[in-house]
């Protein structure tokens, strides 16, 4: 019977919760990952809108434009994504009168913060990126749509931005990658993303290597999609760049 019991140990502990890997903590899991999933997609999307016109204006003439968007790449780029979310989080709070206004319904709930601080941090390196890639069409390029009369704005429309971005591919895709792995530190602000659905497992079961474990290989499955998008994407939008054969 002793023997009986034992075989059946694994099932029992299965069923009463008490097993790392059960409906319950499959659920936890599963609501980590739609929220990583979530503030990485809005973060890069926001970050991206923002981003573009940031690029053109970085090397635009006016001096006090031009070196406003390079201050706040430069302090966006310098300092820690952690730091910059404590400060999203817990800094505004201390603004005298922030909670009496209506942005106080926004910063009391940690996804906001987050969301700013993300949004924030990867439209300074995406403005980089996309400003080195404007700064590197070919002047032939140019030449040939003033030769077709083309105004800057239609210029920048029609011939600059679109060739930019394309090259620009490559060095976006690791930044995705990067926000979806620095999306790792949200749960320090009570998100329950991937890596805090596998810290409060470890608490739960004293199970650390499993938990994290599992949660590395969701980020490599996550990360390694990412980059297949971005390859498939570079051979359709990069295809004139390849050798004739």
């Amino acid at each position: 019977m002793e023997q009986l019991s034992t075989l059946w140990q694994p099932l029992l502990d299965w069923m009463n919760g008490n097993d790392i890997f059960t409906p319950n903590t499959f659920a936890m899991y599963w609501t980590g990952l739609t929220n990583t999933v979530q503030l990485v997609f809005i973060s890069l999307l926001i970050g991206l809108v923002l981003a573009v016109p940031l690029a053109i204006a970085r090397g635009s003439r006016n001096q006090v434009l031009r070196k406003s968007i390079w201050f706040y790449t430069y302090l966006f780029r310098g300092t820690p994504l952690l730091i910059q979310l404590y400060l999203a989080y817990y800094g505004f709070a201390f603004i005298p009168g922030i909670q009496e206004t209506w942005l106080w319904f926004f910063l009391d709930d940690p996804l906001y913060p987050a969301l700013l601080a993300f949004t924030l941090n990867t439209a300074a390196y995406t403005t980089e990126i996309f400003h080195g890639s404007i700064q590197a069409t070919p002047r032939g390029e140019i030449e040939a749509a003033r030769a077709y009369g083309m105004s800057k704005a239609k210029m920048m429309r029609r011939i600059v931005l679109p060739s930019a971005l394309r090259r620009a591919l490559p060095a976006y895709g690791n930044e995705v990658i990067f926000m979806l792995h620095a999306s790792a530190i949200a749960f320090v602000v009570s998100i329950t993303d991937l890596t805090g659905a596998a810290y409060y497992i470890y608490a739960r079961f004293y199970a650390p290597f499993a938990a994290f474990l599992f949660v590395a290989v969701l980020y490599m499955v996550l990360s390694f999609s990412i980059q297949a998008l971005f390859k498939y994407l570079e051979k359709r939008l990069l295809v004139h760049l390849k050798p004739a054969s």
